[in-house]
């Protein structure tokens, strides 16, 4: 068999050529799954975490009522010399606003999130100086939450005598965000305060000292 340079040599550079492309693109792989992937992921994550404000914060405003007040949800039982005996939570009360605050937080955030979010090109360099620079395209995301909401109150000094008692509705959300390059997880958990009320008289220490809704009224819609 005759030996041919020419041709073992055009065989030799195509050899190599086709190792440097295959190494071009794992690579370029790699670059892209490290850099590019942590920045859509920062950015999604981001977005998601106004529109878990956004969402959780109209829910509540819609569940709530305007003339809900203090003796809505708590029951405090006195004795004769007006002394605080018991304070007791209306559960009815409380599970109905909590199930439908995480029912509305819920359907806000899967509405919300339809839009996906618009990413500029400069993010697809993968790095961070670029992200905010160019023409934006917009990146479909799929969002997987799970809303939890839970009672908590508070019990501080008012003066003398005086004890302020403040009960708050939590919202906790638990985010899973899908995109084309991988998932990202966070929790969002949003605080607000529902009522508070001065209570006059001596309060027992075992309520200063806990919560009178325990661990909170968890619920999943």
């Amino acid at each position: 068999m005759n030996y041919n340079p020419r041709r073992f040599a055009f065989r030799h550079r195509r050899r190599i050529l086709g190792i440097a492309t295959l190494l071009l693109i794992l690579g370029g792989f790699i670059f892209f799954q490290y850099n590019v992937t942590s920045i859509l992921k920062s950015m999604a994550e981001a977005t998601m975490r106004s529109i878990t404000t956004v969402a959780v914060n109209d829910a509540i405003y819609y569940t709530l009522s305007d003339n809900l007040r203090y003796e809505d949800l708590v029951f405090v039982n006195r004795g004769e010399k007006g002394e605080v005996l018991s304070i007791t939570s209306n559960a009815l009360q409380i599970n109905r606003i909590a199930r439908d605050a995480a029912y509305l937080s819920q359907e806000n955030l899967n509405k919300m999130s339809q839009a996906g979010i618009d990413v500029p090109l400069g993010a697809l360099t993968g790095v961070e100086a670029w992200a905010g620079f160019g023409p934006k395209m917009n990146i479909k995301i799929i969002p997987i939450s799970n809303v939890e909401c839970r009672f908590t109150s508070d019990f501080s000094s008012a003066g003398i005598n005086q004890t302020k008692h403040s009960i708050y509705l939590e919202v906790i959300a638990d985010i899973s965000i899908v995109l084309p390059s991988g998932a990202s997880n966070f929790a969002s958990l949003t605080q607000v305060l529902i009522c508070e009320s001065v209570l006059v008289g001596t309060v027992p220490d075992t309520y200063l000292q806990t919560d009178i809704f325990g661990h909170g009224y968890d619920l999943v819609p």
